[in-house]
């Protein structure tokens, strides 16, 4: 159906599709038309045709007509010539038919002109109205409105027009036309004890319909007024409520029925009183077996009793008086016991009474207890206002009593057996579970009777302050849910005490959760022991309040910081895991991850590195290196301690005590009062040449191995005395020590050089009272310092006059046999002594001389040498007659004479 403003629209848009060719006495000449005009009106999917007729005066003809939907060109096939100025277009089905439909032209040029246009409506016909229904509604106490209804059928998408018809046989009634709607009307004039008849009537272009004709009666359809000025009293009766009211509908002749309902207040479930109750006409009723001291919600309807149509409900609330408490307190004990003393803290707890148990306001509770033989424990009362009672008591079995007070009366009294011991059976197989948003308890009753039980439960917290809940349920029972508040993701340990005529049993428990979610928090993990393949990671357990559910299970992800995560699973029950497999010295990132059955939650990521090193490794390495190095040291140590005289001689060699030689006693000619005197020691001013012992020998084969034994002990002899030297032949001054002559000769090591003390003996007058021919200076050649009465300014006096000594030779003091040969033929390139490298001895240092330390030098020569006494025989009378160039290479020291020195 289209709108008024639409219908304008759409005509302005023919108007200007309408084309006029030429131009005659100033005005427009329209070439031509359309049948049928604007507007048409189609049922949709309907046939059509339409005519475009051209005048006689226009200068074309029908074959140049083009038809046009909107700007659709329509396809030739559905044209027809019906002469020269006649065009016909056919539609077969008008659903698909778009307004405007245009009659063109085709002028020269190719150029489209408009002739004619006309708009076109597509709808359908109104069907037939169904379900007309009438009720007559009571608006005040004397006006009533007649309210019809009925269904239109489909939209028809055009203007159609709805008529309420009705009459009676004498008479017939203006028809009732719908105001805002197509499908309800109200009639105002309303006619009682008669039979109407109605129907409805719809119209549009397409055609007319009209619905099935009805018999109305009026008094049978009417809805009256609800009763007001509801009242409720209770009187003096807990258990009833009386209910007053005024009824609204007066008509003659009428009996009114009525519907009454009632529940507690804020509850969800109504209670209905019976038809047949509330059948006969009435202003009052009265409600019975409610509950005492309860707020009730009541509602009242009427209806007429011929008509199916009820009055709204008018609701009133009321409340019962108060009743003695029909039940006593549930009654239950809490006992802890004191480790030290054994006494029980006895906590006796009962539950608040229901509104509907209470029937009133309870006052007080009145509670007494009595101990049972053997203890001696009268019995005590107690008034209190509370739901508790602790007690200091000693461990035994009472009796317990309770009664609940309201102002009407008491309840009936209940107790409790607290036996000492729970010596009665358990009850089984205890399960808790949640089902339906509550959290159940199943189990297993003991073969005993019992008759209550007492359900226990408390939310697991770490401080152990979280309060206890209980219930009592029935004997019969063997499965119930928690009536308390019970949280989601909060562990409950829950316990079930069966509690029997004679005693109780002991409580058996299990833990459950309402809802379990994820983990709040992850596992911290740490180290407790790295090695260099393993780890060992150890955590705390989630809290309690942060666990949110059962731990399944446990997962390890390690992995390398560049390396791919290795996930192992574990135990919940265990707080610590080994690692194995690791690469040494390697750095990790690890982080563990606790599941419930809701999912998992990962702890935060901790990183540790393995060792270089596994334990003991280095104690394996380093322990032997010190025990060897120990060992070394000892050895070391024992190795020095037996070669200390060795040691000795090559680091800090001892200087021999002059004093003490027995070379001293090779001289007997030289007495020993000589070396007493200081001022005797150089009687004659002038220093004589050193004595020698020459031994010729011009081939070793010549002596046997007999005759070489002794020398070779005295050199031995000669060798460990000069280990014992103390370095008197040291220079003075702390000049350099020389090499001696013989340190070159024959290549003696350097090492008996440095560490040899070289003593040479300074002589005043000739061996054996030879006089030499040139005064010598000989010098030792130790390395070590002299002592401090080895070197005196007045016997550097004393040498400071002698500058015409010549300074010609030094002798060799160490030489062995195979080398006196050989010395003879150096002996022409020995340096002389300069006046500084003069030493001398004091007296107190000089050894004992005489003619009896010349023959005792001559028994010990003879003693080692027995052959060789004969050849210094000889050596004497050959003194003078060797020359400085011709010294002989070989020789022994002998004695000093007049405060020379010699070595030991």
């Amino acid at each position: 159906m289209f709108s008024k403003w639409n219908m304008s629209m759409q005509g302005l848009y023919v108007l200007l599709s309408i084309c006029y060719f030429g131009v005659s006495g100033g005005f427009l000449n329209m070439c031509g038309y359309i049948i049928p005009e604007s507007p048409v009106v189609l049922s949709t999917g309907s046939n059509f045709t339409a005519f475009c007729i051209l005048h006689d005066d226009c200068s074309y003809y029908a074959e140049q007509v083009i038809w046009k939907t909107k700007t659709t060109v329509v396809p030739k096939e559905q044209y027809s010539i019906i002469n020269r100025t006649v065009s016909s277009v056919t539609f077969n089905d008008t659903s698909m038919l778009v307004s405007p439909l245009t009659c063109n032209i085709l002028v020269p040029g190719g150029l489209v002109q408009n002739i004619y246009g006309i708009q076109i409506q597509l709808g359908f016909p109104p069907e037939k109205p169904t379900n007309l229904s009438c009720v007559v509604i009571q608006t005040q106490v004397t006006i009533f409105i007649q309210r019809c209804s009925w269904e239109p059928g489909r939209d028809t998408l055009l203007s159609t027009n709805y008529f309420l018809k009705y009459r009676w046989p004498t008479k017939v009634y203006p028809d009732c036309i719908p105001q805002d709607s197509n499908n309800s009307c109200t009639i105002s004039d309303v006619v009682f004890f008669v039979t109407l008849e109605m129907w409805v009537e719809a119209k549009n272009e397409l055609g007319i319909a009209e619905s099935d004709h009805i018999e109305f009666d009026p008094i049978t359809y009417v809805k009256p007024l609800s009763p007001h000025k509801l009242s409720v009293n209770s009187g003096e009766f807990p258990r009833i409520l009386r209910l007053s009211w005024e009824n609204r509908f007066n008509e003659a002749q009428q009996l009114l029925k009525y519907k009454i309902q009632y529940k507690i207040l804020n509850r969800n479930d109504w209670n209905e009183i019976p038809p047949e109750d509330t059948a006969s006409p009435r202003t009052s009723f009265t409600l019975q077996e409610l509950r005492p001291n309860t707020a009730y919600q009541i509602r009242l309807c009427c209806a007429v009793s011929l008509s199916k149509y009820w009055s709204d409900w008018n609701e009133v609330i009321g409340f019962t008086a108060e009743d003695r408490p029909s039940k006593g307190p549930v009654l239950w004990r809490n006992i802890k016991t004191s480790y030290s003393t054994g006494n029980w803290t006895l906590g006796l707890l009962w539950k608040e009474l229901t509104p509907s148990e209470a029937n009133g306001v309870i006052l007080k509770y009145e509670v007494s207890i009595s101990g049972r033989p053997p203890l001696s424990f009268p019995t005590r009362y107690y008034t209190l206002n509370t739901t508790q009672l602790i007690l200091n008591v000693q461990n035994g079995t009472y009796y317990v009593s309770v009664t609940a007070f309201n102002k009407v009366g008491k309840s009936p009294t209940s107790v409790l057996l607290i036996p000492a011991t729970n010596s009665k059976a358990p009850v089984k197989n205890i399960v808790a579970f949640p089902e339906g948003g509550k959290l159940w308890v199943n189990w297993t009753a003991p073969k005993e009777s019992v008759s209550k039980y007492i359900i226990e439960w408390q939310e697991t917290c770490n401080n152990l302050s979280c309060p206890t809940e209980w219930q009592q349920e029935p004997g019969s029972k063997q499965r119930t849910f928690l009536k308390g508040t019970v949280k989601p993701y909060k562990c409950y340990i829950i316990t079930v005490y069966p509690l029997y005529i004679g005693g109780q049993g002991e409580g058996e428990s299990t833990q459950a959760y309402l809802q379990q979610d994820v983990p709040a928090t992850g596992p911290t993990v740490r180290t407790k022991k790295l090695g260099k393949f393993e780890a060992i990671l150890e955590w705390e357990p989630l809290s309690v309040e942060e666990q949110n559910g059962f731990i399944k299970n446990y997962t390890i992800s390690y992995r390398t910081v560049n390396g791919d995560e290795r996930v192992v699973a574990v135990d919940p029950s265990k707080t610590e895991y080994l690692l194995s497999s690791l690469l040494s010295n390697t750095l990790y990132v690890v982080h563990m991850t606790a599941y419930t059955e809701s999912g998992g939650t990962a702890g935060p990521q901790f990183t540790f590195s393995t060792n270089r090193f596994e334990d003991g490794e280095i104690e394996a390495i380093v322990v032997p290196i010190c025990i060897a190095f120990l060992l070394v040291t000892l050895l070391g140590v024992l190795v020095c301690f037996s070669k200390r005289d060795v040691i000795k001689k090559h680091i800090w060699p001892n200087v021999p005590d002059p004093s003490k030689s027995v070379i001293a006693q090779w001289s007997p000619q030289t007495p020993a009062k000589h070396f007493n005197s200081k001022e005797e020691i150089y009687p004659e001013g002038s220093f004589t040449d050193v004595s020698v012992v020459e031994i010729e020998a011009e081939d070793k084969k010549s002596l046997s191995d007999q005759d070489l034994k002794p020398f070779e002990l005295l050199r031995k002899e000669k060798s460990a005395s000069e280990g014992h030297s103390s370095g008197i032949g040291g220079s003075s001054c702390m000049s350099s020590p020389r090499q001696s002559v013989s340190d070159s000769d024959e290549g003696e090591p350097a090492q008996n050089t440095s560490s040899t003390v070289q003593y040479s003996t300074v002589i005043p007058s000739g061996y054996r009272d030879q006089i030499p021919s040139v005064q010598v200076f000989a010098r030792s050649e130790s390395t070590q310092p002299l002592l401090d009465s080895e070197e005196r300014p007045e016997d550097q006096q004393m040498l400071g006059n002698d500058h015409s000594v010549p300074k010609q030779r030094y002798f060799k003091q160490n030489s062995s046999l195979d080398d006196t040969a050989t010395d003879f033929e150096k002996a022409k390139q020995i340096s002389p002594v300069s006046e500084e490298d003069t030493t001398r001895l004091p007296a107190s240092q000089m050894g004992g001389s005489g003619p009896e330390t010349d023959e005792q030098g001559k028994d010990l020569i003879s003693a080692f040498f027995p052959n060789l006494m004969e050849q210094a025989g000889q050596l004497e009378n050959n003194t003078d007659m060797v020359t400085n160039e011709e010294m002989p290479k070989s020789y022994l020291p002998q004695t000093v004479r007049q405060g020379g020195y010699m070595p030991q």
